[in-house]
């Protein structure tokens, strides 16, 4: 008799693991990333929203970029989990490997955790919209619902936004990226660290706000994890770099499950944000992917 209760209660213990080990932490997971955004910024910036998000969240403010320390081989390593070493973007507007990707699994491109999202999920809806044309090279556009650029933001600033909203309230999507091209732009303008390069941060952040509010009205909130990150930061008028100005970008992570005003002290890399997004919807990860799900910020 007492076996059978050990063994009864054996399985059921498994079952319980097994079941919990298979749900995912959140429903949704929003992704926005702002193009040259440096860590050096956020204290000096006047960013309500984004500094709430932290606040109710875990982050790091020493998150570094890849090298060179630009964008399509950043937002590559971000989307792809991996270093330009094994996925073979090396450049600031690479649009196909330089280098050949080490694996290439699916739709002749390396694998992207849009991808085995897609793989794993057939069913759900993953968006991706974007200013930078760039960003569409490096996105598995086939294992996407719907895939946009917005038009040129100094002639429509508030486009992007407009359109993550519309997308987010009518589509509800399990996974969206939502990528500005600035302050990156403005950086190289008038210079990173300068007042414009600040006004330009309050007017993103106002975006984000936007954006968290067009969640909440989708009635999605409970059920999300936000990221803001970037791709790379800069210095002077311009990046690429290996100074610490060009090198450390922000990760904030905030929402269902997320420990609040948690700060993450261990190492972060770009590739390490594909691995965490993976981690929060209980999937593999390619053997080629070498990022690390920063694990410590879930309660």
């Amino acid at each position: 008799m007492k076996k059978k209760v050990v063994l009864i209660c054996l399985l059921l213990t498994s079952f319980v693991a097994i079941s919990f080990a298979a749900k995912p932490k959140a429903k949704h997971v929003v992704l926005i990333g702002l193009d040259g955004w440096g860590s050096y910024s956020v204290e000096k910036a006047e960013m309500p929203n984004v500094k709430k998000l932290m606040a109710d969240g875990s982050y790091t403010l020493t998150k570094r970029s890849v090298l060179p320390s630009s964008s399509a081989v950043n937002w590559a390593s971000m989307f792809m989990g991996a270093g330009p070493e094994l996925h073979g973007y090396t450049e600031w507007g690479s649009q196909t490997p330089e280098l050949p990707s080490r694996v290439i699994l699916k739709h002749n491109i390396f694998p992207s955790i849009f991808q085995i999202y897609h793989n794993a999920h057939p069913q759900s809806e993953i968006g991706v919209l974007y200013e930078w044309e760039g960003i569409k090279y490096l996105v598995d556009t086939l294992s996407v619902n719907h895939f946009a650029q917005a038009p040129d933001y100094t002639q429509h600033p508030t486009a992007l936004c407009e359109m993550a909203k519309k997308y987010i309230i009518e589509k509800k999507p399990s996974l969206v990226t939502i990528c500005f091209d600035n302050p990156d732009h403005v950086g190289h303008a008038n210079g990173h660290d300068t007042p414009a390069y600040y006004d330009k941060l309050k007017e993103l952040d106002g975006y984000i706000g936007e954006i968290v509010k067009a969640v909440a009205d989708a009635g999605m909130l409970n059920e999300t994890i936000f990221i803001i990150t970037a791709d790379h930061g800069g210095i002077n008028k311009g990046h690429g770099g290996k100074t610490m100005q060009e090198m450390e970008t922000p990760f904030i992570i905030s929402g269902k499950g997320i420990k609040k005003g948690y700060v993450l002290t261990e190492s972060m890399m770009q590739f390490d944000i594909a691995s965490t997004i993976a981690y929060i919807f209980n999937l593999e990860q390619p053997q080629v992917w070498i990022g690390r799900p920063m694990k410590q910020v879930f309660k």
